[in-house]
């Protein structure tokens, strides 16, 4: 079975959204798709957009797992980006959470050391 994702993440200050996630993704935007939208292609057929979208602001919660989880998260950290919580589960398996300055949640997990 294939999978392709599109995430959402709904914001109210579309700039300060785009700043950050750039920071938080190391990278500009995979491509612009209005003055109110932008798109990161994480990984083929799997993105996510940040939009304008006040109404609906402050409520997404995502989490992607990587295979780089160490270095990524030594990367946004680097970026002024840091984690609000970190967790380990007990099969091992890491999480960082972060939160953007709108209250929307994306963590990013990773297999065990």
């Amino acid at each position: 079975m294939a999978v392709d994702l599109f995430a959402g993440i709904p914001v109210s200050d579309y700039a300060r959204a785009l700043d950050w996630y750039e920071r938080l993704f190391g990278t500009p935007p995979t491509y612009v798709a209005s003055d109110t939208e932008a798109v990161w292609e994480l990984a083929e057929h799997r993105s996510v957009a940040v939009e304008q979208r006040p109404e609906h602001a402050g409520h997404a919660l995502h989490t992607v797992f990587v295979d780089d989880f160490d270095a990524r998260v030594a990367g946004m950290a680097e970026r002024g980006i840091e984690p609000t919580k970190r967790e380990t589960y007990g099969n091992g398996v890491r999480k960082a959470t972060y939160r953007d300055p709108e209250g929307n949640e994306i963590g990013f997990g990773g297999a065990p050391v």
